[in-house]
């Protein structure tokens, strides 16, 4: 599912609500450091045609009109979320997009939470780090505890280690939402690395942790979702220790 424009909805997300994203991405195109192979977007080399990202001011001016328009006409929205097609922190603007988002949120819909969704591997990088800390919801994904896990997964390019990510994600002293996708492929699942993936969670200590599965048409055919209750049944150890858990089906 590509969007076909820098600012999009609002739609209803299953974890957020009433959505308005941004993608800072292309809009005929896909540009991602991962090739999940549940992506939404498809895989990374159908979405090559277009290599053009949006600068901050094309989104000042798409989001200023996004927002005029749904205030004007009294339409909700809940939360501003960095999403689209692909990882938004590659767009190199990102940290100045996310200081006029900011500024814009306050000006229309004050109440309204800012959100990110992002794979965390530019979280190192001080700019995108500090970008992040300013934002309501860093929603940051891991979706395996080992690196051979999420190469079957999210098929990282280039260099990828989980130790690397789990200290990027510690120097949010838990002011940051995991979010993880549990599903079932051919010979793996996510029930396979559960317990080593749990030991990372209490590790970092994130203020809410997102587990949610498969809900639309995934590139690499074959795989399954998990049902809220079995979710709920390999999480339930953490639930118990007090952790804040979402699931969704």
């Amino acid at each position: 599912m590509m969007r076909e424009t820098t600012v999009f909805g609002p739609i209803f997300s299953r974890r957020l609500g009433s959505s308005l994203g941004i993608n800072l991405l292309p809009q005929k195109g896909k540009l991602c450091n991962f090739d999940c192979i549940y992506c939404e977007c498809g895989w990374n080399e159908d979405g090559r045609g277009d290599r053009v990202l949006p600068t901050a001011e094309d989104v000042r001016k798409a989001l200023t009109d996004k927002l005029e328009a749904c205030h004007a006409s009294g339409i909700p929205i809940d939360s501003i979320t960095f999403s689209g097609d692909g990882e938004p922190t590659l767009n190199p603007e990102f940290p100045e997009i996310v200081d006029l988002t900011l500024a814009l949120r306050d000006r229309f819909y004050p109440k309204a939470k800012v959100s990110v969704l992002s794979n965390a591997t530019r979280a190192y990088r001080e700019e995108v780090f500090q970008a992040l800390r300013k934002v309501d919801n860093p929603i940051l994904k891991l979706d395996a505890p080992t690196d051979e896990a999420v190469a079957l997964v999210n098929r990282p390019v280039g260099t990828y280690h989980v130790a690397d990510v789990v200290r990027s994600l510690q120097r949010f002293e838990g002011e940051f939402v995991l979010q993880t996708m549990f599903l079932k492929g051919d010979g793996f699942e996510t029930g396979d690395w559960v317990e080593d993936w749990m030991e990372i969670v209490r590790r970092l200590r994130p203020r809410e942790v997102m587990v949610y599965t498969i809900d639309r048409e995934t590139p690499l055919k074959g795989l399954k979702k998990y049902t809220v209750e079995e979710m709920r049944a390999l999480v339930q150890p953490l639930i118990d220790e007090g952790f804040e858990l979402q699931i969704k089906g």
